[in-house]
């Protein structure tokens, strides 16, 4: 039964860092008028997104152990630097790389 909400939880971070590459997106283009910066397909698909987060993040954190609740949330600071490198071409630097190292080598050694 916990293995069904570390699913979960590992959807709803997901879900959070796609969310964010869309506010970005969003974020990266000049719009005609105020209303529209606020009102447009990637801000209120990734706000959308992170309340569907924020949802499944409450179900997942009523159902596991507190002690392994923010590793699964750390994957999402491995996730958006790899979503940008890919989407946005953004360059993942040597101390990116080693702090995606880092927190992967946590995970692992934490769940051994």
């Amino acid at each position: 039964m916990n293995s069904v909400f570390f699913l979960v939880a590992l959807c709803s971070v997901t879900i959070a860092s796609f969310s964010q590459v869309l506010l970005k997106m969003g974020a990266g283009k000049t719009y005609a008028s105020k209303i529209r910066e606020y009102l447009n397909f990637f801000v209120i698909t990734g706000y959308g997104m992170l309340f569907l987060s924020m949802v499944l993040t409450i179900v997942a954190y009523s159902h596991l152990s507190y002690l392994s609740v923010p590793v699964v949330e750390a994957v999402g600071y491995v996730l958006v630097p790899v979503l940008s490198y890919f989407i946005f071409k953004e360059k993942l630097s040597k101390r990116k790389i080693l702090g995606i190292v880092f927190i992967l080598a946590g995970i692992i050694i934490y769940y051994l």
